[in-house]
């Protein structure tokens, strides 16, 4: 792999890793409202979900999925109502300990299941396994390259957006205004999300 083809790479993976999205948004929702502990497993399961979805890509399932109307449409469907109903959750919580409860439990293997849900992602594996993976005779040492920085990126967009929201945990906890502050957070995320879907819906 050149230097140029490494350096698209990594420009490519900060622009769709750190931009907004579902999974950064949960990242920062969870930590905010459960705390980083209770958070870390959803954020390792991003990279775990997305580096699946990837190597199904690389080896020619994707090309399928998107290639068959009613398999994108599902996925794109399964997508859209899963993230919405995440969506409701984050709105209906209005306390640190109703979120303690059980309304923001997003286990390890949800968020693997996440990542085969979200239509952008399976796009963007296709895109980079098409502009660094497709023809190539290293394809195999590439693919060695390119999962890596991958799971690397995912892995430290999300640890990054769940340190924010740790970092707003306490602010949000205020006893004179945390109810509100807290209320209206996550009803922000919660929209976030519905925003998210709706553009999903336009892969």
């Amino acid at each position: 792999m050149t230097a140029a083809e490494l350096t698209a790479l990594l420009v490519l993976c900060t622009a769709t890793s750190f931009t907004p999205g579902p999974n950064t948004t949960l990242s920062t929702a969870l930590a905010a409202n459960l705390g980083l502990r209770r958070a870390v497993r959803f954020v390792l399961s991003v990279p775990v979900g997305w580096g699946l979805l990837f190597s199904l890509c690389a080896a020619g399932v994707g090309a399928m999925v998107l290639a068959v109307p009613v398999l994108r449409l599902g996925v794109q469907a399964t997508g859209v109502g899963y993230l919405l109903w995440l969506a409701l959750k984050l709105w209906r919580a209005n306390t640190l300990a109703q979120a303690d409860s059980g309304r923001l439990q997003v286990t390890f293997w949800q968020g693997v299941m996440l990542q085969f849900l979200n239509i952008k992602a399976w796009m963007l594996a296709l895109t980079v396994v098409a502009g660094w993976l497709a023809g190539r005779e290293d394809a195999l040492s590439r693919f060695a390259v390119v999962l890596p920085i991958l799971l690397a990126f995912g892995l430290c967009s999300n640890l990054t957006y769940a340190l924010i929201g740790t970092l707003l945990r306490r602010w949000l906890a205020d006893a004179e205004h945390g109810g509100r502050r807290l209320r209206w957070f996550n009803r922000s995320m919660a929209v976030v999300l519905v925003v998210t879907a709706a553009w999903m819906t336009t892969f």
